[in-house]
């Protein structure tokens, strides 16, 4: 079968999965909308030794593509201090934003500029990069730029995470987003399964819970039965809330 979970607090990850009868977990490791390193954890040592699997966001704020080096490289800098903080708890995966570059610029300095962040720090945690929704310069919006990206960085410790309703907000074909990914860089690492309030190719990220949005059911199915990896949902609510979508996917990924 395939895990599924959801993101959560994170202040009792391993409470917070059971609450959901949840597989895995996503957490923020600090304030998403801050450049400060992530405080130390308590119990880091209690769960790397649990072996859940944890998955970590990064911060909202970076933006390692900035034509702006006011952004750029404290972009950097911040996620080195998430990929060092998401070792340290055993994480699975590191997601970060594609972020985007400046209107006057060409789309190309964006994948030099992830090559040279990447170039500045070790980890033993992938970092994951997602798709995002909106913006005509936008790294990853587009599932088509992740080929001439993966060009530039496809040989560093990296990954994909799809997030379903940034694709279908951003003008993505569902239907075919798995085989994109996979023919440009040979792997989908994680699902972000989020249905979304607004139509196909709004430019809009606004989730909303599984069934209820505006993306066909069929179409979220699919995408998460075809690329067989680990799913986040990161849904509105509360544990209630997120324990429902779980079951919502478990039971439309279930046989007849």
């Amino acid at each position: 079968m395939i895990p599924i979970g959801a993101h959560t607090e994170g202040v009792d990850p391993l409470g917070e999965m059971v609450d959901r009868d949840a597989d895995l977990v996503q957490i923020f490791l600090g304030d998403p909308q801050s450049w400060k390193a992530p405080p130390p954890r308590t119990d880091a040592a209690a769960l790397v030794a649990s072996t859940a699997t944890i998955y970590v966001h990064a911060p909202y704020l970076m933006n390692p593509a900035s034509g702006n080096n006011r952004i750029r490289i404290p972009s950097r800098k911040t996620m080195a201090a998430a990929a060092k903080a998401a070792e340290a708890i055993g994480a699975a995966g590191l997601i970060v934003h594609g972020g985007h570059v400046e209107d006057d610029e060409e789309l190309a300095v964006g994948f030099e500029r992830w090559r040279k962040a990447l170039d500045t720090f070790d980890s033993a945690v992938p970092i994951l990069i997602e798709n995002t929704a909106g913006g005509g310069n936008a790294v990853a919006r587009e599932l088509a730029n992740y080929g001439p990206l993966w060009e530039h960085i496809g040989d560093r410790n990296v990954g994909v995470a799809l997030d379903t309703c940034h694709a279908w907000s951003g003008g993505a074909d569902l239907a075919s987003a798995v085989a994109t990914l996979r023919s440009l860089t040979g792997r989908v690492d994680l699902v972000h399964c989020n249905d979304s309030r607004d139509p196909h190719d709004s430019r809009r990220d606004r989730h909303t819970n599984l069934g209820t949005g505006m993306i066909p059911t069929e179409l979220l199915v699919e995408v998460v039965k075809e690329a067989g990896a680990p799913v986040v949902v990161e849904t509105p609510g509360d544990a209630t809330a997120h324990t429902a979508d779980i079951a919502w996917l478990r039971q439309h990924l279930s046989p007849p």
